[in-house]
C-alpha cells in the first residue's frame, strides 16, 4: 500500500510540475525519488536476494523424503505379496482338478469297502473326507446344471446390448461378485459343520440336505456370474473400434478415486491387498477362458494369439497400474510403511504352514477362500464347462493326452506347494512366529468360560523382527500437511490421549474374515 501511494503521489507530482513548475514542487519530487528508493527498490531487492534455511527444520524435510523413498518401494513390495498371494491362490486352484477328486476316489472306496469289513462302532468317514465328498457332489451337480447353458446364446445376446448399458452391466457383475464372494464360504462353512458337527440323533442327519442343495444353488449361481463377466469381456475384446474395451479398462481407475482418499488403517490394507489379489487372479483366469473361445472360434489357429495378445497386455498393466497407484498413496496418506507387506506375506504364510500340522482345523484351500475371498469351486467350474465345450476328444490319443496333461497339473501342483511351503517357513521364522505353530487351539469351553474372549481361530500377536532406522529428528509440530497448525496438532494428540481407542494386532484378526467384511 505504501509502494502504490509513493507511485500515485509522484504521478501527482509529475502532473504538476508540467502545469506550474516551482522550486516547491521540484523539492517534493526529490522527496519522492528518495522515498521510492527507500521503499520500493529495496523490497525488490530483499525479494531477489532472500535467503532461507532447511535445516532449520530438519524433521520435517527428513519425512517427506521418506515418504518419496516409500512410494518408491511400494511396487516392489506389493508384486512380492501379489505374487505370493497369485501363488496361494494358484495352489487352491490346482487343488480342485487334481488332489481333490483322489481324495473324492479314495473316500467312497472306503465308503464302498467298509460294509465288506464287517467293523462295527467304526467312523465311516472322516470329518475332512466327507467334506471332500460334499465338494465332490457339488461339483458334479453343478456341472450337469452348467451342460444346460448356451454360452453361444449368451455371447450373441451381450454383444446385441448397446457399450453403455455393457459397462453398466460389468460394473453390476463386479460388485454381485465380490457379494457372492463375502457370501459364498459362509454358505459351505456351514454345510461342512452341518455335516461332520456331533450328532446324537440319527434324524439330525437330514439338516444336510437344505444346506447341501443351497450350497449347490449359490456355486451354480456363482459360475453363471462369472460366465456373464467372461463373455461381456470376449465382447470387448471382439468389437472392432475397441471402445467398449477402453470404458471397461478405465473403469479400474475409479478404483484410485474411491479408495485412496479414505482413511486406512494397517487391518483395513490388508484386506484390501487380499482382495486385489482375488480380483488379479480371477481376471486372469477369465482371460484364459476368452483366449480359450476366440481359439476355438479360429479353429485353433496360432497366428490369433497376436491379434489378442495386445488386448491382453491392456488388460493386465491397468490392473497393476492401478494397484501400484492405490497403494502408494494410500500408504502415503495414512503414513504406513512398505515393511506392512511383509507383515502381510507372513500372516499368508503362517495360514499355510499352520493347515500343514497334524492338529490343523481348517483345509487350506478353504483358508484361502476365507482370507482373501477366494473361492475356487465356481470359478473351476467355468472352467472346466469352458474347456470341455471347446475341446473335444475323441480316440485313444485324445485320451492318452488329456493323461498326460493331468499328470503335468499334478506335478505342477505338487512343484507348487513345496516351493510355497519353504518360503512360507522361511518368513514365519523371520518373523519369530515358530512357537505359535506349536500351540494347540483352544477348546469351545474356554472361550465360553469368560476367562477369555478370544475365538477358536484368533490368530498370534506378529513380531516383526528388529530392523535398525536410522534416527530421524523430531519436529515439535507434527506437520502432516502443510495447512494444518500447530496447535490444532497439539489439540488432536490431548483428544487421543483423552479417549485412546483399542487397536487389533494385523495377526489377532478372526481367521475366519473374509475380505470384503468392513474391520473398523
Amino acid at each position: 500500500v505504501a509502494s502504490v501511494y509513493v507511485t500515485l503521489k509522484a504521478v501527482n507530482l509529475c502532473i504538476q510540475l508540467t502545469t506550474r513548475p516551482s522550486e516547491d514542487h521540484l523539492t517534493g519530487w526529490v522527496c519522492v525519488c528518495v522515498c521510492v528508493d527507500l521503499s520500493l527498490v529495496r523490497f525488490i531487492g530483499a525479494e531477489l536476494t532472500r535467503g532461507y534455511f532447511l535445516e532449520h527444520n530438519e524433521a520435517k524435510y527428513t519425512e517427506r523424503r521418506e515418504r518419496v523413498y516409500t512410494c518408491l518401494r511400494i511396487p516392489k513390495e506389493l508384486e512380492k505379496l501379489m505374487m505370493f498371494g497369485f501363488f496361494l491362490c494358484l495352489d487352491a486352484f490346482l487343488y480342485v482338478f487334481t488332489l481333490l477328486p483322489l481324495r473324492v476316489l479314495l473316500a467312497l472306496i472306503r465308503l464302498l469297502t467298509l460294509p465288506c469289513c464287517g467293523l462295527r462302532g467304526t467312523v465311516v468317514l472322516q470329518p475332512a473326507q466327507v467334506c471332500d465328498v460334499l465338494k465332490g457332489f457339488i461339483m458334479v451337480l453343478c456341472y450337469v446344471m452348467m451342460s444346460y447353458v448356451d454360452y453361444s446364446m449368451m455371447y450373441h445376446l451381450i454383444r446385441g446390448q448397446s457399450v453403455i448399458k455393457l459397462y453398466i452391466i460389468y460394473n453390476m457383475l463386479e460388485v454381485a461378485d465380490r457379494l457372492f464372494s463375502s457370501f459364498g464360504q459362509d454358505i459351505l462353512d456351514a454345510l461342512y459343520w452341518t455335516a461332520t458337527e456331533p450328532k446324537e440323533r440319527k434324524r439330525a442327519h437330514i439338516g444336510v440336505i437344505p444346506h447341501f442343495l443351497m450350497a449347490v444353488l449359490y456355486v451354480f449361481l456363482h459360475a453363471i456370474l462369472i460366465m456373464v463377466q467372461a463373455t461381456t469381456l470376449n465382447v470387448a475384446f471382439n468389437s472392432h473400434n475397441k471402445s467398449l474395451l477402453t470404458i471397461m479398462m478405465s473403469n479400474n481407475f475409479v478404483e484410485i478415486k474411491g479408495s485412496v482418499f479414505k482413511k486406512f488403517e494397517k487391518n483395513n490394507l490388508f484386506q484390501m491387498s487380499n482382495s486385489d489379489i482375488k480380483e488379479r487372479f480371477t481376471n486372469y483366469v477369465l482371460l484364459l477362458i476368452v483366449c480359450l473361445r476366440n481359439m476355438e472360434q479360429f479353429s485353433w489357429n496360432p497366428d490369433h494369439l497376436w491379434v489378442l495378445f495386445p488386448d491382453v497386455v491392456m488388460v493386465i498393466a491397468s490392473e497393476v497400474t492401478v494397484d501400484v497407484v492405490k497403494h502408494a498413496f494410500i500408504t502415503k496418506f495414512n503414513d504406513i510403511t512398505a515393511d506392512v507387506y511383509r507383515e502381510y506375506r507372513a500372516s499368508l504364510a503362517f495360514d499355510l504352514v499352520s493347515s500343514r500340522q497334524k492338529n490343523a482345523y481348517t483345509d487350506y484351500s478353504d483358508s484361502v477362500s476365507r482370507r482373501m475371498g477366494f473361492i475356487p469351486l465356481p470359478l473351476a467350474l467355468l472352467l472346466i464347462r469352458v474347456v470341455t465345450s471347446s475341446v473335444k476328444i475323441q480316440g485313444s490319443l485324445s485320451l492318452m493326452c488329456v493323461l498326460l496333461f493331468y499328470l503335468g497339473m499334478i506335478s505342477l501342483k505338487v512343484l507348487n506347494s513345496i516351493v510355497l511351503l519353504g518360503t512360507s517357513c522361511g518368513l514365519v521364522k523371520e518373523a519369530n512366529m515358530e512357537e505359535k505353530l506349536f500351540q494347540s487351539p483352544p477348546s469351545a469351553s474356554s472361550s465360553h468360560g469368560g476367562m477369555s474372549s478370544a475365538s477358536v481361530t484368533s490368530q498370534p500377536t506378529y513380531h516383526m523382527p528388529e530392523i535398525p532406522s536410522p534416527a530421524l529428528p523430531t519436529s515439535q509440530s507434527d506437520d502432516r500437511f502443510l495447512t494444518t497448525p500447530d496447535d490444532e496438532d497439539d489439540d488432536k494428540d490431548e483428544l487421543k490421549h483423552r479417549n485412546p481407542t483399542p487397536k487389533k494386532d494385523l495377526l489377532e484378526i478372526d481367521r475366519f474374515t473374509i475380505c470384503g467384511n468392513r474391520i473398523d
